[in-house]
């Protein structure tokens, strides 16, 4: 009877990942319609009412803490909307619809659908006025000798002597912003190599956390802190780290959170960011990149290319799928 029941709540937990799956699926096929028609507004409206629709039919008790801020009257996905059909399990969502809306609007690579959740609590939600982090991310070897606050040749010392690498051997993936002219001055003084990527630093994040899969072994730099959160979800099933600070944009931004008790120099890594023990992850993407392939259509169908992830059992599986609308002419 008890091993009945345990596997009756291994079924649910693995039914329960594969409907992350299905929400990000649905995002990316509504969203993907619009891909390099240059108009961003409707590329988020079409995801995150695809993302809605597909999370209100999940067997969860689910509660946004990463989505579109307050509610307003835009149709996001916004801070404190209660997702899912109400039943077990009661969990946090943090939702992405577009990670890279500017890419998907002009119809260039890397842009995908994002969701993860984790039990109710145990994910971090950014205070308000804190937008942006400090961050670097690898994967399992280096997750114990990398520290946010040291120089970067330590750092990416550090991360090639683990790999039994030269630091030449290293790609650094960072954000294309002018605010990293001097990280990048530093990147290429040890020489480095370095990947540029112009948005999408969840997919970068996640990248590096893979190690040997994707040729990037660190994402360095500054980026949105709700990404924060979601990468560090990726992370932790697959067993690397983040590290992340709160990175005040301005003098009166700094100021502001110091008066409201905020501590800037305060280091967040993957257990903070996201301290549940059973997290699940899930991607889609959009337009084709480096992680997953993007959303194909035909006169029947379509196809998708998603991963999903659970730090759980570790297990990370690639999903491609046909999605048919009307039967595919027999050839």
């Amino acid at each position: 009877m008890v091993e009945d029941r345990f596997e009756q709540s291994r079924t649910q937990e693995r039914n329960l990942a594969m409907e992350l799956v299905r929400v990000t699926e649905a995002a990316a096929l509504s969203a993907g319609r619009w891909m390099g028609k240059g108009n961003k507004e409707m590329v988020d409206q079409a995801a995150v009412d695809a993302m809605r629709r597909a999370l209100d039919g999940v067997d969860m008790n689910g509660v946004v803490v990463i989505g579109e801020g307050e509610k307003d009257e835009a149709p996001m996905l916004y801070i404190g909307e209660r997702v899912g059909n109400g039943s077990p399990p009661e969990v946090d969502v943090a939702v992405d619809p577009v990670d890279g809306t500017r890419l998907l609007a002009l119809g260039v690579p890397g842009a995908l659908a994002l969701v993860a959740i984790a039990e109710r609590g145990s994910m971090y939600s950014a205070p308000p006025g804190v937008f942006y982090m400090e961050k670097i991310a690898v994967g399992p070897a280096a997750k114990h000798v990398i520290d946010i606050n040291a120089p970067v040749a330590v750092n990416l010392d550090r991360i090639a002597r683990v790999r039994d690498a030269h630091i030449d051997d290293l790609t650094v993936v960072i954000l294309d912003r002018p605010r990293h002219q001097e990280i990048i001055r530093q990147i290429r003084e040890v020489g480095a190599r370095i990947r540029l990527i112009t948005d999408g630093d969840v997919s970068a994040a996640i990248q590096a956390a893979m190690e040997d899969y994707t040729g990037i072994d660190v994402l360095m730099g500054i980026g949105g802190a709700p990404e924060a959160v979601l990468a560090a979800a990726a992370i932790k099933c697959v067993g690397g780290e983040i590290q992340c600070k709160i990175w005040p944009r301005t003098d009166e931004e700094r100021e502001k959170l110091k008066a409201d008790g905020i501590d800037i120099k305060q280091v967040y890594r993957v257990d903070d960011l996201v301290k549940g023990n059973d997290v699940s992850f899930a991607a889609t993407g959009i337009t084709s990149g480096e992680l997953v392939d993007g959303v194909q259509y035909f006169g029947w169908g379509a196809r998708t290319s998603s991963v999903m992830m659970r730090s759980r059992s570790g297990t990370v599986r690639y999903i491609h799928a046909r999605h048919k609308w009307r039967k595919a002419p027999i050839r």
